[in-house]
């Protein structure tokens, strides 16, 4: 799933930043954290997914634009 979203183009990166496709992001952080055994950003992108902050996706919008790859702590 990491390959597969790192890998597509940036416009379609983008859509899937939009406000509730956001999530797919959120679940791409979970999954990454996992991946790397980093408990912290496991609770941190669980908490994410559930409180669903109002502002990360113009974040991630943001940074998609400018780095091509979303915010995070890993």
């Amino acid at each position: 799933m990491i390959k597969a979203l790192d890998g597509l183009p940036k416009w379609l990166k983008i859509v899937l930043a939009l406000p509730v496709l956001d999530i797919i992001w959120n679940i791409y952080r979970l999954v990454k954290s996992i991946k790397k055994d980093n408990l912290v950003g496991i609770i941190l992108a669980a908490l994410l997914i559930i409180i669903g902050i109002a502002f990360m996706w113009l974040v991630d919008i943001i940074t998609l634009l400018v780095r091509d790859k979303v915010l995070w702590i890993d």
